[in-house]
């Protein structure tokens, strides 16, 4: 068993958590049936094709920068009356989040990732995930211990005082484990006319960064070059 580590990262970000009607909200951080559509659109798998196998696969979440929550309130008016929406999102939110199981299945998934069939996004559509995906395979390692161990991914570790920060961490769990609760994200079905998912369990905890923050990159993108010439 291998562990395969996702850097989710993005200007505004949404896992669903309940829809009601005029009222979307999302979850504090990445669902496991989020991150299975993820993978499920690098592969080129289509809403009825099963995804069994992906959903199999353990996951768990590290919050590198739980990001703020962001309202998005919509008006839309018709001849009788005004259509009000409100939508949530997680801005400028740093995930790291984790499949642990076969490592063929794993390799596949890695390679998807890189160059996917159909666009990526987290959680909606209007979310495009900013930089690469797919941080690689941790060999050998398990789900809790690849989280542990990687290196923070938010760039705003660059700025901190030195000190160890706690960063949460969620992981899914096995029946009878201390703390565990029920959550419902397991996705069955992703057919638009009848989607299920089931429940598993999960565990919350903290633990100590890395303190070694990854560089920043210069970007090769100039905005003001044209105006220069």
């Amino acid at each position: 068993m291998s562990t395969l580590l996702l850097r989710l990262a993005a200007p505004m970000q949404a896992w669903g958590a309940e829809a009601k009607f005029d009222r979307r909200t999302t979850q504090r951080e990445p669902t496991k049936s989020g991150v299975t559509g993820l993978v499920a659109a690098a592969l080129g798998r289509k809403r009825d094709e099963s995804i069994d196998d992906i959903a199999a696969l353990r996951f768990g979440v590290r919050a590198d920068k739980p990001g703020v929550l962001l309202r998005d309130y919509h008006t839309a008016k018709s001849d009788k009356s005004a259509y009000v929406t409100n939508r949530y999102y997680l801005a400028d939110a740093v995930f790291v989040a984790g499949l642990e199981g076969d490592d063929e299945l794993l390799e596949k998934i890695d390679v998807a990732l890189q160059r996917p069939v159909y666009p990526l996004f987290l959680g909606r559509r209007s979310c495009p995930p900013s930089g690469r995906v797919s941080l690689g395979i941790r060999r050998l390692l398990t789900l809790e211990q690849a989280l542990e161990s990687e290196p923070l991914q938010s760039q705003l570790s660059r700025i901190s005082t030195g000190n160890s920060q706690k960063l949460r961490v969620v992981c899914e769990s096995a029946a009878g484990e201390q703390g565990m609760y029920f959550v419902r994200d397991v996705p069955i079905s992703f057919n638009q006319e009848h989607r299920m998912f089931g429940f598993r369990w999960a565990n919350e905890y903290e633990v100590s960064s890395p303190k070694a923050p990854i560089p920043e990159q210069p970007t090769e993108h100039d905005p003001m070059a044209e105006l220069e010439e």
